[in-house]
């Protein structure tokens, strides 16, 4: 019985497998115009994810032959890496804070600005999109948040009388983690942000005609059964973008804070990342934390695309 539904299930696939071939060969013009950008996708994305799982598991000083040395690499990592260890505690709290705030945030502000007139619509999406593209910003946050008086938070604190002397924001680890939360979520109206903005303007308006003869009685029910329903591939790309953003977060603290930082107070795996593979040229140990890294961002984007395909049902 056994092998008989497993001849039927093999003779599925197999009639299966023959469809989809006879389609592709029915539409092969279309894959040539596609060859350009996966050749380029296969040599500059999935090759080098693929080269740096392979280093992950070698002893690789860049001067010396690869050397396999199985998962040693990430037995060091959780068990002997202090180092790692808080940078990994780091980049969680960094990503559980920032990740959601930063993507609900995105979300709320392109449905308001939505509701603008088209040109005022324009301006207002540049005005809260600069951040993201200016290079200035680092230096702003450093003048606001410079240890001494001349720092304008300082200032304003030690004038209404809050503090009595200028505290250190960016070398005292008790007062790092929130300032780099405050940075990163104010950059955090990037690429999503965008696309929530054009995923909103596609949405047909005789659908809310359709969904107030239905009994849709405010905006929020509006919101949940209409408009994110009709714009889930917006809604994914901008997870994915904000998963990318919570979890690569590096420069901020690095410009910010100094590399190293006060006690690895905002030490992110990135950073870690940059110093074995950028400083001290450990690539084999680099690729792992590369690889698990990469790993955490991938079942991170499954969970929230789960999440994502469940909203309006």
């Amino acid at each position: 019985m056994e092998g008989t539904n497993f001849s039927r299930y093999k003779a599925k696939k197999m009639r299966m497998l023959a469809y989809h071939w006879s389609e592709a060969k029915k539409h092969k013009v279309l894959y040539l115009f596609l060859l350009p950008f996966a050749l380029v996708f296969g040599a500059f994305v999935l090759a080098p994810v693929g080269i740096s799982i392979f280093f992950s598991f070698t002893y690789f000083n860049v001067l010396e032959p690869a050397r396999f040395i199985g998962f040693q690499n990430y037995l060091n990592l959780f068990l002997a890496d202090d180092v790692f260890l808080i940078a990994l505690r780091n980049t969680l709290i960094l990503a559980v804070i920032t990740g959601p705030i930063g993507y609900i945030c995105a979300f709320l502000f392109a449905w308001f600005i939505n509701e603008l007139p088209r040109y005022i619509r324009a301006f207002v999406t540049l005005v809260f999109y600069a951040p993201t593209i200016s290079g200035a910003a680092f230096l702003v946050w450093a003048l606001i948040f410079t240890g001494d008086e001349m720092g304008y938070l300082n200032a304003i604190l030690i004038r209404f009388g809050i503090i009595q002397e200028p505290q250190l924001w960016l070398t005292n680890p008790d007062f790092m983690m929130p300032v780099i939360i405050v940075v990163v979520l104010w950059m955090s109206l990037g690429a999503g942000f965008l696309a929530f903005i054009a995923g909103l303007s596609t949405i047909d308006e005789t659908l809310y005609e359709a969904g107030l003869m239905d009994g849709v009685k405010n905006r929020w029910q509006e919101l949940w059964f209409i408009t994110l329903p009709n714009m889930q591939g917006m809604l994914m790309f901008g997870a994915v973008m904000a998963i990318m953003a919570s979890f690569a977060v590096g420069q901020v603290t690095q410009d910010l804070a100094g590399f190293p930082s006060t006690d690895y107070a905002v030490h992110t795996i990135v950073n870690h990342l940059v110093d074995y593979g950028a400083i001290r040229f450990e690539m084999g140990y680099a690729s792992a934390i590369a690889t698990i890294l990469f790993v955490t961002m991938i079942y991170t984007k499954i969970l929230v695309g789960k999440f994502i395909s469940r909203i309006g049902t």
